[in-house]
């Protein structure tokens, strides 16, 4: 990977993280491992956990810091401790008895999604597979699907989406609301305070050292019995030196590494040496970003599950698709999974017309770079080592004529991806590009050219 120059990183902020903290990996099997990830382009990411079973947002009802807006619909009770006895019982019946492994697989492979983020554990603590450590996880006989063939669901998953040849990159939230560790009874502030400890780590080292303990074993199990997997996608920021939250995570990611010398680690807002990229959600930048980066973006409007979710439309998710790969990102596209362990079908339909268009477009979007100008009006541009890709994204109510006009200077050839040339002239801004008939009147998504590069 390339070196940055300060200039090109100061300045840019996104969820909280400023790109002049990025640090570009010491370890050479680290930085090619990047560039693989840049290749990837589209993840399948999914929320999944026991706030499942009502639709509700995930963990954040559980803190009354975040109440204000994670509990906004939820009016069935308003006492926040019997709320929270009630949210943490939802152990007791989770019993997805749909959730089939290989379908989930099997539908990320016919999108064309190239790796798999999955909430092992969200912040409410509660383990989707068979940890060792506590026993707030889908395996204890407290939840009633701990007898099913698939119980061990992260195990499951993985094992079935590494055979579909989808890399892995388990999801796993470094605060844990349900530990005695981290939200400690009989401390200085009462348990679901607020998202943060409820004591100081600085005044309770011993307290603080269990924490890490149970951190350090977790993100091994998941390293190792769960592995090999690809990256730690880690949540939740506020654990983290600068806020007297220090698990020494780049001392246990070394030990990791010993092992699996090219895992990736996405320490979410951190910064430095454990944010190997960045992770904007429900975000794009509004340009080119010079370091890794993966935009979190969900299908509808939830993460979680929801009832009620609108999704977005095909030419949406194209477009959105478009744009952060045109700035030099992947996007990880988010589908809450149904309490009975299926993914919402409207969901999976809208994701498989993502597919077919990369089914016909995918050269112009895998393993593709950022091209400058980037984007101009409309037209956004990648490139591989021999061609430029120049993509037009149509309004549903701008169908084309008989040309469009392409922006872009230096141009000597066009073609469709068909290899079809295509007949240009100069014109009033930039060059003039006539489509074949065929075209005139419709209203593809996008439109996508090829150019030999210079």
């Amino acid at each position: 990977m390339a070196e940055f120059s300060e200039d090109a990183l100061r300045g840019d902020i996104i969820n909280h993280t400023g790109i002049e903290s990025y640090v570009v990996p010491k370890e050479e099997a680290v930085r090619n491992r990047l560039e693989w990830f840049r290749d990837q382009k589209l993840g399948f990411m999914v929320h999944w956990g026991i706030y499942s079973q009502l639709g509700m947002t995930e963990s954040w009802p559980l803190s009354r810091e975040d109440a204000v807006w994670s509990r906004s619909g939820y009016d069935w009770e308003k006492d926040d401790e019997l709320f929270r006895r009630q949210y943490v019982d939802m152990n007791r019946s989770f019993n997805p008895l749909r959730f089939e492994p290989e379908k989930w697989a099997e539908f990320a492979r016919d999108v064309g999604f190239r790796y798999f983020i999955f909430t092992t554990k969200h912040h409410d603590g509660f383990c989707m597979w068979d940890t060792k450590y506590t026993d707030y996880k889908v395996t204890d006989p407290s939840c009633p699907f701990h007898t099913h063939r698939y119980a061990n669901i992260a195990k499951q998953l993985f094992d079935a989406f590494r055979k579909q040849g989808i890399a892995l990159a388990p999801y796993f939230s470094k605060p844990d609301w349900h530990c005695p560790w981290y939200w400690a009874p009989g401390c200085d502030l009462p348990v679901a305070h607020w998202r943060n400890p409820t004591y100081d780590p600085r005044l309770r080292p011993e307290l603080w050292q269990k924490f890490i303990d149970f951190t350090w074993a977790q993100l091994t199990e998941i390293a190792e019995d769960l592995g090999p997997v690809d990256i730690l996608w880690l949540d939740g920021g506020q654990v983290n030196p600068r806020n007297h939250q220090d698990i020494r995570l780049m001392e246990l990611v070394n030990r990791l590494r010993k092992k699996y010398p090219a895992l990736l680690v996405a320490d979410r807002t951190v910064g430095g040496e454990t944010e190997n990229y960045i992770t904007p959600e429900q975000q794009v930048p509004s340009h080119y970003i010079p370091v890794p980066w993966e935009s979190c973006v969900t299908i509808g409007h939830s993460f979680a599950f929801s009832f009620e979710d609108t999704l977005k439309t095909r030419r949406e998710l194209v477009h959105l698709l478009i744009d952060v790969v045109s700035k030099g990102g992947n996007l990880a596209l988010n589908i809450g999974a149904q309490p009975d362990g299926r993914l919402p079908l409207k969901a999976m339909v809208r994701a498989r017309e993502l597919g077919d268009w990369l089914k016909e477009n995918g050269q112009a979007i895998f393993s593709t770079r950022p091209y400058a100008p980037y984007f101009q009006d409309r037209w956004s541009y990648t490139c591989t080592d021999r061609d430029v890709y120049c993509m037009l994204r149509l309004k549903e109510d701008q169908p084309l004529g008989t040309s469009v006009s392409l922006p872009l200077p230096g141009v000597t050839a066009l073609y469709l991806l068909t290899g079809e040339k295509l007949e240009t002239c100069p014109g009033d801004n930039g060059l003039r590009v006539r489509l074949p008939e065929r075209f005139h009147g419709t209203v593809p998504d996008a439109l996508v050219l090829r150019m030999p590069k210079a």
